[in-house]
């Protein structure tokens, strides 16, 4: 506990002397605070998250005071004796009736802190990519069949080596990057952990279902004796957090080029559970297939240089806005890009 004290006054004094505070949330130390909790003994593992927590809470709002403290920097002087001059142009610390969070940011947010807490590192992926990354790195040799299965939006510009660059249709594009910057912590008992969500677009015909443009998160699983329970117990883990709700799970024999075995991940449905013929978010079938899903194929640990003979790993993916959609009874996907305010004011 005493440890704890010393570390809160060290990030206390980071968020007062950074810009922007907001990485400090995701400092080691406080990410090996809340690797340690399994490690506790039972009759004290209560008190050491609930003080860890605690922690987080003020950490947060050390945040944004001190962001408030930056974002008035600029701000000229106000004379507050003076009537309001509702035309000028001053930047308002207040809250603000004309603005929100969009709720596919508010989610990612949710699920960002969700693995932040299993001991996920949060990468950022690009909106356009090269066709290494896209497609070789990940097991799809040139002129792979399945490469025909991502209708890819491709552009007039082009890598080093002539092949035009194209706007990814998953964040896969960023597993070989992620395995490479993360590589070294493998040789001292750490493993790599980490996802990415971002924006990936596919040509789709669009419906209720299908949008060109949506989001996506990535997460990759490295380390030594991993198998297909550990990646099933973490997803099946990360879905009873976000849903709030103990959830059955099942997995299917698939295939993607970048992961054996494959699976498709089904959940039993959070809103029937299986007991409603009429269903309309899993058609009465009581499971819903979410994501897929499977183990790092051995050539995509080799193109990041890992040997596969000594390490495995896993790797998922999954779209947000389906997972949002669910979460909250959302019928139409094309919502969440219509900018229809009567939509986006429910958040």
């Amino acid at each position: 506990m005493e440890r704890i004290a010393e570390i809160r006054e060290k990030l206390l004094e980071a968020v007062a002397a950074s810009d922007p505070p907001r990485s400090i949330l995701r400092a080691k130390e406080l990410r090996q605070l809340y690797a340690e909790i399994p490690q506790v003994a039972p009759e004290k593992r209560g008190e050491f998250g609930k003080q860890i927590n605690e922690l987080k809470v003020e950490l947060e709002r050390a945040i944004e005071v001190r962001e408030m403290e930056l974002a008035a920097v600029d701000m000229p002087a106000i004379d507050v004796t003076a009537p309001m001059d509702v035309n000028a142009e001053i930047p308002s610390l207040l809250p603000s009736e004309q603005g929100s969070v969009h709720p596919l940011m508010r989610e990612i947010e949710t699920i960002s802190d969700i693995f932040y807490r299993m001991g996920y590192e949060t990468e950022e992926s690009r909106e356009i990519d090269d066709q290494f990354n896209m497609f070789e790195s990940l097991n799809f040799p040139k002129g792979h069949p399945a490469r025909d299965d991502y209708d890819t939006f491709m552009t007039e510009e082009t890598d080093a080596d002539g092949e035009r660059l194209i706007a990814p249709a998953h964040t896969s594009t960023m597993q070989n990057r992620v395995l490479r910057k993360y590589r070294d912590r493998l040789e001292s008992g750490t493993p790599i952990a980490a996802i990415v969500s971002d924006r990936v677009f596919r040509n789709e015909d669009l419906d209720a279902r299908h949008e060109h443009t949506f989001y996506q998160v990535e997460g990759v699983y490295v380390s030594k004796g991993v198998t297909v329970g550990n990646l099933i117990a973490t997803l099946q883990a990360f879905l009873q957090e976000y849903y709030g709700k103990k959830l059955d799970v099942r997995v299917n024999p698939f295939y993607f080029p970048f992961t054996e075995p494959s699976f498709e991940f089904a959940l039993s449905c959070p809103f029937c559970e299986g007991r409603d013929d009429n269903c309309k978010v899993c058609s009465g079938e009581g499971w819903i297939e979410l994501l897929g899903c499977g183990m790092i194929h051995p050539n995509v640990l080799r193109a990041a240089d890992i040997d596969p003979e000594v390490y495995t790993g896993f790797a998922f993916g999954c779209g947000i806005d389906r997972l949002v959609m669910m979460k909250y009874g959302i019928e139409d996907v094309r919502h969440f890009e219509s900018g229809k305010l009567d939509f986006l004011r429910q958040f």
